[in-house]
């Protein structure tokens, strides 16, 4: 039987990438899926593309109004299984040139974002769900530039233990899924010197594929991580661990 059969599944950030390579793992092992994105094209693209079982809501989760939105879309199904909350942005900024709106966009959509994607979606969750963070391996790593956007996924990864502890009385797992460097869009515009640099810190020695990162949140999303909840599961050939 499919590992997620009959379950109802939502993914923030699902239009490309690892949100889209999750939305699409997850319908193939049996679950209904509701996807977001900010653009209206790339929604409606990625649902033609996985073709069943899926919806899409437009919004933005740093909007809490699109978040109301996209929970009473996801309520004519009656409860979510699994929340995958996805959503999230990098940017690259030296600590001597970061500036404000640099520093409010990244934890407005990293931080706030996930908080109340996490929040709202609670009164449809039911008890004994998951709730799956997508973090980074950059909330272990120093890497220059990046300061900003690791310090929104060492927040992340915090709240999960908190939640931990917080939802133990429903039965409500909650895990951070930590991917080093995946062939996203955003991997695609970097300059191949960029890439073969940050290849050179990967013992395994490539980039990572999206559906890799969506094989475990599979994992983390079925019955086969019962007894699994509070972790930081990295799937980043290694870079996180040297």
């Amino acid at each position: 039987m499919s590992k997620l059969q009959g379950k109802v599944a939502v993914i923030t950030g699902g239009t490309a990438g690892i949100g889209f390579a999750t939305a699409k793992r997850f319908v193939d092992e049996g679950a209904y899926v509701f996807i977001t994105g900010r653009r209206q094209k790339e929604l409606e693209e990625a649902m033609k593309v996985i073709g069943r079982n899926i919806s899409g809501v437009q919004g933005d989760v740093s909007k809490l109004q699109d978040l109301d939105r996209l929970y009473e879309t996801v309520k004519a199904k009656g409860h979510i299984d699994i929340l995958v909350a996805n959503a999230g942005i990098g940017e690259i900024a030296p600590l001597e040139s970061v500036t404000e709106a640099h520093f409010d966009k990244l934890f407005d959509l990293n931080v706030k974002g996930t908080l109340f994607t996490v929040q709202k979606a609670l009164p449809l969750i039911n008890d004994g769900g998951s709730i799956i963070l997508i973090g980074s391996v950059a909330s272990v790593k120093g890497t220059a530039s990046f300061g900003t956007y690791g310090a929104t996924k060492a927040a992340v990864r915090n709240l999960v233990r908190t939640w931990t502890v917080e939802l133990k009385d429903r039965r409500i797992r909650s895990n951070v899924l930590s991917p080093g460097p995946i062939k996203t869009p955003l991997m695609d515009l970097q300059s191949p010197d960029f890439i073969a640099r940050i290849v050179a810190t990967i013992p395994m020695g490539r980039i990572g594929e999206p559906d890799e990162v969506a094989k475990a949140a599979v994992f983390l999303a079925s019955d086969d991580s019962s007894f699994v909840t509070g972790i930081e599961l990295f799937v980043d050939g290694g870079r996180g661990q040297v």
